[in-house]
């Protein structure tokens, strides 16, 4: 089995090089081709208007100066080239990726566009807690990866679908099991903007969030999450919800 290997940290992130782990334990045909910089947040945007630059690290290791749907596409269409891989793993992610955070993280979108590409395609993240990013249990994700991608890959996946996987913020042998999950949703109420003012006088301003008691979905990505077990969601490339689409269909007969 041919893995690609991708995230939206960087290539020098620490969560990669946890994913080149678990990746090795399913096969030795292992290939990384990730950005060269942070693309957190950069969701699933192409560079349209800038050249992609690439730059070999090492064996198959590459950087690109681009966001993650780039170095999916980079990598299937041009250094893997005609034999294409058969598995795309994106992440480890620094931080979850739950709930509408899926409509922000460039982990998410490489697992769309390998889903696009009619490639397998499954995201990891590491979800940290009050200790805060340089506090990451990244022990968990190592040990239950394998484990669980190989479990969904024994199961399938269906073309159009791809896999989020999260890992709770917790040592690898505190993990309470793991939950088939629903994406969760937060309550909007603890986003705010965060005000402040530079040396000239200036106004600018920083994405906050509140810290407030909330209380996740029973069955949802963040329940399974708060509750120390490993989340699985699959999730679809089709957006369309079709009861809507039967209502306005109605509607507009008339």
């Amino acid at each position: 089995m041919r893995i690609l290997v991708t995230n939206d940290d960087g290539i020098h992130a620490p969560g990669l090089s946890t994913l080149e782990e678990i990746a090795r334990e399913l096969s030795d045909d292992v290939w990384v081709v990730a950005p060269e910089s942070d693309q957190s947040g950069v969701s699933h945007s192409l560079s349209l208007n800038d050249p992609l630059r690439l730059r070999q690290v090492s064996e198959q290791r590459f950087a690109v100066k681009g966001t993650p749907s780039d170095c999916v596409i980079l990598g299937v269409r041009h250094i893997l080239g005609d034999h294409g891989p058969d598995l795309v793993l994106s992440g480890v992610n620094r931080g979850q990726n739950v709930a509408e955070d899926v409509t922000y993280s460039g982990t998410i979108a490489a697992a769309m566009e390998g889903t696009i590409l009619g490639i397998r395609s499954i995201a990891l993240s590491q979800a940290y807690g009050v200790g805060g990013r340089g506090a990451l249990k990244w022990d968990c994700a190592r040990t239950h990866g394998a484990k669980v991608v190989r479990k969904i890959l024994e199961t399938g996946i269906e073309p159009g679908i791809l896999v989020n996987v999260n890992f709770p913020d917790c040592e690898p042998a505190d993990v309470q099991g793991i939950a088939v999950a629903a994406q969760g949703f937060r309550n909007q109420a603890l986003l705010s903007i965060d005000a402040r003012v530079d040396g000239r006088g200036n106004p600018y301003f920083w994405l906050a969030f509140a810290k407030a008691r909330f209380e996740p979905g029973h069955g949802s990505d963040l329940k399974a999450i708060a509750e120390k077990r490993i989340s699985v969601t699959p999730l679809r490339l089709d957006l369309t919800d079709e009861p809507t689409m039967t209502r306005f269909a109605q509607a507009f007969a008339e």
